[in-house]
């Protein structure tokens, strides 16, 4: 198909707009799609299928050949403070680990933070676990990047399922409704 939108790396079997492919996203990114004031960065993000069995990240970048220092995980915290929680999410690169303990907990002056339980971000999100996405984030909730993924050139994130990807620029993802960009979210992943 000569008209078919190429994606800057990978190979997938399908490429499309994600403006165009809303039948294939869960209701709150199709949403945030729509709604997004920032028309060129809603323009600039790519919805690619894949195969819900090979979402997990070390798994699918070698099945469709995406670089795993260009893919990026959507991570939700929960942080504590005088008895409120406070939801956040947290976007970093594949290859790092979210500092938590420092840079989140700090960030948000909370006593506490972890990792939200999996039906807590499911319920929250309105997201498959598996493929929560900085994309439809509910608006009250903080969502924390780091540097490093706002500076790549493109990253591959979940498209709010376990099927399919989005993939988007590091500048339009520093423009989503709500985001910050921090410096030192993410931490170098320990090597075995």
């Amino acid at each position: 198909m000569s008209d078919q939108v190429q994606a800057p790396f990978g190979k997938f079997p399908t490429v499309r707009l994600a403006l165009d492919a809303s039948a294939d996203l869960v209701s709150p990114v199709a949403a945030a799609l729509r709604d997004w004031t920032d028309r060129e960065a809603a323009r600039s993000v790519l919805w690619v299928d894949t195969d819900p069995e090979k979402a997990d990240t070390a798994v699918f970048c070698a099945t469709y050949e995406a670089p795993p220092e260009l893919s990026a995980n959507c991570v939700v915290v929960a942080a504590k403070r005088g008895g409120e929680t406070t939801m956040v999410g947290c976007l970093v690169l594949a290859t790092t680990r979210l500092d938590v303990n420092q840079a989140v907990r700090k960030r948000l002056g909370a006593r506490k933070a972890s990792f939200a339980p999996m039906d807590a971000a499911v319920a929250g999100t309105g997201m498959e676990y598996g493929g929560i996405t900085p994309l439809g984030l509910p608006p009250e909730w903080p969502l924390l990047v780091d540097e490093a993924v706002a500076a790549a050139p493109s990253v591959l994130v979940g498209s709010g399922a376990r099927r399919g990807k989005l993939i988007l620029p590091g500048w339009a993802v520093a423009r989503l409704p709500g985001a910050e960009v921090l410096p030192g979210l993410a931490t170098p992943a320990a090597t075995a």
